[in-house]
């Protein structure tokens, strides 16, 4: 905002007034004067339609559609200058006079800077003018100095004297008081939210640091939908239209309401503020990620406690420069954990796949939050799909190789994960591995290329048991992944060290093998842990509260795998396994305990796990134990020592703090109710007309630019870029890079990264930039920048809105759906997808315009188009078996039989689609009797 008017403003609102005044009293003047009254001398009857047209006629239809453009142009000017003198903000939208009301804003923009002090009238469209794009600078002196001045600017009720001491340490609290209801009309936390945060989805926060307080009338906020008159509620930091008092004070508002005199409370500031306040476009919500220009290099965003400033007697209002704090520590241990991530993700996607089938049509499944997603963005970073893919079908193939040659596979003790290939160490030693392994050392290493498996899919050898379903991973070394068989001990494995580093290395290994898919039907007995983990597998995991309760039924087990074998005849389960038969009693039992055992818990627990053939079970425990088959330590710095076995690594652990919101993950995904879908805004999208550059979202990854980008840095530039797409309200360069580099980034390489994003995207028609940064330091496309996601979003709103045209808007909007979300993204990359309702709204919005546009084809009798329409919505959403239950009605309907067997061998394919709902179970059956969805 401008304190003062320049000498352009005052030339532009003179010229401005005078363009007003001609347009609003000339131009009626020369109609009258020159074609005289638009209204007829005579009732027009019927013969109007009939006569044949003259030029008198032609002359005065021309007329009348001038008086109408007139009056159109005056009502804009009448909406414009209510909005801009009662400060409404952004104006009501007069019907069909999109660039009309354009035109007419700036003209009344410019005039009222003659009679206004500050300048607070924002535009009415997306569109701005090339004085109000500035283009991302990358000094980083500058960008600093910029950021501080677009603070002071974005809060405006917050410029006001106070001292460096005040600002950073947190000494004042800011609240706002709920208003009496007007009329019918009650005031609620979204509006509130929307005033004074900028985004009615804020609420949350609000509700979040506020719903443990009593109130003045004595009770507490326990639904954010029911607020009433006069409590009072504490705001984030970053809330405008709000009083500021001293944080000491907070609790007296609580119980009080406003405990000081009137002369006490804080003056309201002037009207023209409140205008710009209101005007003011929404704020763009800081995820809670860590910060970048870190104070302290342990933890992004704050200061130490002996560096904070001394707390003054009087508080004054803070002026704020960081964005919202950091609530949860960065899960970095998450981050390292590449195939326990993937077995994580893979069972948290099964979960989701269950949910997406109870969710209803207009809504989207809850997705996380707070520390859970963090979790899962470090998840997304870390996850190795390829590598526990590799060890999947390596492993798998090598026992199908092996049960072909009437070969028992070897004891492994050992295995090393790298970028390209796969070693297992054995023993004894063997030079003939079957293909496509190969020796090494003798024979003491087999190793398998991990490219051999590129031909091969997950049901080429879903009939193979997991041969080695013990493996954990310990850790990492310089070159790779280090895995043990827990198996192979024949005995108890003790893990000793630090009581914390070690329950953090044992819950890596239990979640690791609750979640891996090297592993089938499983039993896992976990002991000190709580029952946070039972969320993650419930159907793997059984938590007991004692090592003794758990005892009886592993001695159970040991007996029930000593009669299996003794019945095979086979001489240990490996050999069982390999050849596939008595398939349930070669599955594994093992027991992770967090606790040290008593002696005698221990001496028993010794005894049953110390056998001379191998079983189907495996013993961890912490702390040390005597006569243990393996003693492993850890020590403080996470480095693990295997002893025997010679592998020292740095360890794989999973803190108490972080299986815990892995478990919220689950939680989350387990919930039944589903969360309506925002609204679709109504404004035409950008780039409408003459798209300067193009971001497509919905399929791979495409960013079309005029600009020219270095390959090596086309991922990270083209991320930025879909981040901002997905985010058209504007980002801050703090929020943006806490989304896009999660880990943390240095303000040098963000700026020069933005700086090359924006050079890539080029420029508009009018030569403004199309990454440009606005008044408010937020950076934005260009009005020219075509998205697909909003002109998909535009076109359903287009179908709700004409519902005669509803099928064509579908159609056109499913035109623009070309593969899965942001598809081919590179691995670790868009990590922030786990923080945001991207991925969960659009997946809701394909599946539901797809549905809906095979209802309305169907109903038409289109069956080609009903079947058109179930295929488009499985282009993005493959998995979604409502849209498969779609699709093989309308190929049913079509008559064609062999189309239908080919669309059941489709969704027989679907690796990810293991286990079928009952409806499409049923459906299968129907169409084609004795046909079973799972496999041939």
């Amino acid at each position: 905002m401008r304190e003062h008017r320049s000498t352009g403003d005052v030339v532009a609102g003179l010229l401005s007034l005078l363009a007003l005044i001609a347009l609003v009293a000339g131009v009626p003047t020369a109609l009258l004067r020159f074609t005289g009254s638009p209204l007829p001398e005579r009732v027009p009857d019927g013969s109007v339609f009939t006569e044949p047209l003259d030029t008198e006629t032609i002359l005065y239809v021309v007329t009348l559609g001038v008086w109408l453009a007139w009056l159109q142009l005056v009502v804009c000017l009448l909406v414009e200058l209510h909005a801009g003198v009662r400060g409404i903000g952004v104006p009501a939208r007069v019907p069909l006079a999109g660039a009309t009301q354009a035109i007419v804003h700036k003209l009344v923009v410019a005039v009222l800077l003659l009679f206004t002090a500050t300048t607070a009238i924002m535009p009415a469209f997306a569109a701005q003018s090339p004085a109000q794009q500035q283009p991302y600078r990358v000094t980083q002196a500058a960008a600093h100095e910029e950021m501080r001045g677009q603070h002071a600017q974005g809060h405006p009720e917050q410029q006001r004297p106070g001292s460096p001491a005040q600002e950073r340490d947190g000494t004042t609290a800011k609240i706002y008081t709920v208003q009496p209801p007007h009329g019918r009309h009650h005031e609620s936390l979204w509006e509130i939210a929307e005033k004074c945060l900028g985004d009615g989805r804020r609420y949350k926060e609000i509700f979040e640091l506020n719903k443990s307080h009593v109130q003045p009338d004595g009770s507490r906020l326990q639904q954010a939908s029911l607020i009433r008159p006069g409590w009072v509620m504490e705001m984030p930091s970053d809330a405008r239209n709000t009083e500021i008092i001293p944080k000491s004070k907070l609790q007296d508002y609580f119980r009080d309401g406003n405990p000081d005199p009137p002369a006490a409370k804080p003056k309201p500031r002037p009207a023209p503020e409140r205008d710009a306040a209101k005007a003011a476009p929404p704020a763009a919500k800081p995820d809670p990620r860590p910060g970048t220009q870190a104070p302290r290099p342990d933890r992004p965003g704050q200061v130490h406690a002996d560096q904070r400033p001394q707390q003054s007697p009087a508080p004054t209002p803070v002026l704020e420069i960081q964005p919202q704090a950091q609530t949860f520590p960065w899960p970095e241990a998450l981050a390292g954990t590449s195939l326990l991530a993937a077995g994580l993700l893979t069972s948290l996607g099964m979960r989701r796949r269950a949910q997406l089938t109870r969710r209803r049509p207009g809504h989207m499944i809850p997705r996380p939050e707070g520390a859970s997603a963090l979790a899962e963005q470090a998840l997304r970073i870390g996850a190795d799909a390829e590598g526990a893919r590799a060890l999947n079908l390596g492993l798998r193939r090598l026992s199908q190789g092996l049960a072909a040659q009437r070969r028992t596979p070897p004891t492994v003790y050992g295995v090393h994960l790298g970028a390209r290939s796969l070693d297992l160490w054995i023993a004894p030693a063997d030079e003939d591995p079957p293909s496509p392994w190969e020796p090494h050392d003798g024979g003491q290493v087999w190793r398998l290329h991990t490219s051999a498996l590129d031909v091969l899919q997950e049901r080429d050898l879903a009939d193979v048991l997991a041969p080695y379903p013990g493996l954990i991973s310990l850790g990492t070394n310089e070159s790779g992944r280090v895995l043990a068989d827990l198996e192979a001990a024949h005995g108890l494995i003790a893990v000793d060290g630090p009581p914390e580093q070690r329950k953090a290395a044992l819950a890596a290994m239990a979640v690791e093998l609750a979640t891996n898919s090297w592993s089938d039907h499983m039993r896992l007995t976990l002991v000190g842990f709580g029952t946070e983990l039972q969320q993650i597998a419930p159907d793997r995991i059984r938590c007991v509260p004692s090592l003794a309760e758990a005892l009886p039924e592993l001695e159970a087990r040991t007996a029930e795998v000593r009669q299996a074998l003794y019945a095979a005849g086979a001489d240990s389960v490996l050999t069982g396994r390999c050849r596939g038969v008595f398939g349930e009693a070669w599955m594994p039992h093992y027991l992770v305990t967090a606790d040290q055992p008593s002696k005698a818990d221990a001496a028993r627990l010794v005894a049953l796990a110390r056998t001379g053939q191998r079983l189907s079970a495996g013993y961890l425990v912490a702390g040390h134990v005597e006569d243990a088959t393996w003693q492993w330590r850890i020590d403080e710095e996470g480095e693990l020592d295997a002893g025997v076995l010679g592998f020292q690594v740095k360890a794989q652990r999973v803190s108490e703090s972080e299986y815990h919101a892995v478990a919220g993950l689950f939680r989350t995904a387990g919930r039944a109710e589903g969360v309506p879908l925002p609204a679709v805004p109504p404004e035409p999208p950008a780039g409408s007309e003459r798209p300067a550059a193009g971001i497509r979202m919905l399929g791979r990854v495409l960013v079309e630019a005029p600009g020219t980008i270095d390959e090596a840095r086309r991922d990270i530039c083209a991320e930025v870029l879909v981040y901002l797409a997905a985010h058209p309200g504007g980002v801050h360069p703090t929020v943006l890079s806490g989304a896009v580099w999660p880990r943390g980034v240095t303000a040098g390489v963000r700026d020069s990264t933005i700086a090359m994003a924006a050079d890539w995207l080029g420029r508009d028609s009018r030569g403004r930039p199309n990454l440009y940064s606005d008044e408010r330091g937020r950076l934005r496309l260009g009005s020219e920048v075509r998205v697909d996601l909003q002109h998909f979003r535009f076109l359903l709103w287009r179908s709700a809105a004409e519902p005669a045209s509803e099928a064509a808007y579908l159609s056109h909007a499913l035109e623009l759906v070309r593969g899965p979300l942001l598809a081919g993204r590179p691995k670790g990359r868009y990590s922030w997808l786990a923080t945001d309702e991207l991925e969960y709204e659009t997946v809701a919005r394909v599946v539901d315009a797809a549905h809906r546009l095979y209802e309305l084809r169907t109903a038409e009798a289109d069956v080609r188009g009903a079947v058109q329409a179930a295929r488009a919505g499985l282009r993005l959403a493959p998995d979604d078996e409502v849209l498969w239950r779609d699709l093989l009605r309308a190929t049913e309907a079509t008559g064609d039989r062999t189309a239908v067997h080919t669309v059941l061998d489709e969704l027989r394919g679907r690796a990810d689609l293991d286990l079928l709902q009952p409806e499409t179970e049923a459906l299968i059956e129907e169409l084609v009797p004795r046909a079973h969805a799972r496999g041939a």
